[in-house]
C-alpha cells in the first residue's frame, strides 16, 4: 500500500499578527511530531518573521500567474521562495469567488509555482447548489481536468486540496465518508492521467476541519491532511490537529 505523508496546512487568510507568529511557532516547535508534515501559510508579510525551524514549514496563500514584470501588488513565485516559502496554496475557492480566478489562471499559476520550486495546493471543490444538484464529481472532474488533463506532468510536484465551497468558514463540515468519497473520486479521475502520480499525490481536505473533527477524517484512506483555516489560528487548537494527524 503506497504510504503518503500527511500534510496539515495552516491557512491564516488576512489574519495574524507578530503575536501571533510568537505563539504559532513556540507551540509547533514544542510538539513531538515526525509522522505529518506541518505547513504554515500566513499573509507573506509574516513569512520572513518566522523563525527557522524543522518542526514546520512555510508557504504562501497566493501568487501571480506572471513571473515578474508591471503587476502592481502581485508576489511571483520566486519572490515567495526567496522569503523562505516552500508551497503556495493555488485556486483557494475564496480566490475563485472574489478576484474571478478561472481554472486557466489556476493553471498559470500552478506552472509558475512549480518552476520556481515551490509545492502548490491547488484547491478544487463545488457549490451548495451544485452539491444539491448532485453535480459534485462532474464539477471537479472539469476543474482537475483543466489543470492536469494537458499538464500531467504537473501532477507529481502538486498536492491537491478538495474543499467544498459550502464548508468554508461555515461551521458545516462533510462527513468523514463524504469527504471519503470525493477523494477516492479523485484519486481515481487523476489516474488517467498518471497512475503512479495519482496513487502517491497527497489530496487533503479543507471545509471547517477542527480539533473535533479532525480525526475522523483524517483516518480516512484517501484523506492525507487537511488544510485548516479559523483553527490554525488557535495555537493550541492546530497543534492537537497536527498530533491528530499521527496517530
Amino acid at each position: 500500500m503506497t504510504q503518503r505523508r500527511p500534510l496539515i496546512a495552516a491557512n491564516w487568510k488576512m489574519n495574524g499578527s507578530v503575536e501571533l507568529v510568537e505563539q504559532a511557532s513556540a507551540s509547533l516547535n514544542s510538539l513531538a511530531v515526525s509522522a505529518a508534515e506541518i505547513l504554515i501559510c500566513p499573509p507573506v508579510i509574516f513569512l520572513s518573521q518566522f523563525p527557522k525551524s524543522d518542526k514546520y514549514k512555510l508557504g504562501g496563500q497566493n501568487v501571480s500567474s506572471e513571473r515578474s514584470g508591471a503587476f502592481t501588488g502581485e508576489i511571483s513565485a520566486d519572490m515567495l521562495r526567496a522569503a523562505g516559502a516552500e508551497y503556495v496554496i493555488i485556486g483557494h475557492s475564496e480566490r475563485r469567488a472574489l478576484f474571478a480566478e478561472t481554472d486557466a489562471v489556476v493553471l498559470a499559476k500552478t506552472k509558475q509555482a512549480i518552476s520556481a520550486k515551490l509545492t502548490p495546493i491547488v484547491c478544487f471543490g463545488e457549490t451548495l447548489i451544485e452539491r444539491q444538484q448532485e453535480k459534485t464529481m462532474q464539477v471537479l472532474a472539469q476543474h482537475l481536468d483543466a489543470v492536469y488533463a494537458a499538464h500531467p506532468e504537473l501532477l507529481r510536484h502538486s498536492v491537491i486540496a478538495y474543499e467544498p465551497v459550502w464548508a468554508i468558514g461555515t461551521g458545516e463540515t462533510a462527513t468523514p465518508e463524504q469527504a471519503q468519497q470525493v477523494h477516492a473520486f479523485i484519486r481515481s479521475h487523476l489516474s488517467q492521467y498518471d497512475k503512479e502520480a495519482a496513487l502517491q499525490v497527497r489530496i487533503i481536505y479543507g471545509g471547517s476541519v477542527n480539533a473535533e473533527n479532525c480525526a475522523a477524517l483524517f483516518a480516512q484512506p484517501d484523506i492525507d491532511g487537511g488544510l485548516v483555516g479559523g483553527a490554525s489560528l488557535k495555537p493550541a487548537e492546530f497543534a492537537a490537529i497536527c498530533l491528530s494527524a499521527q496517530d
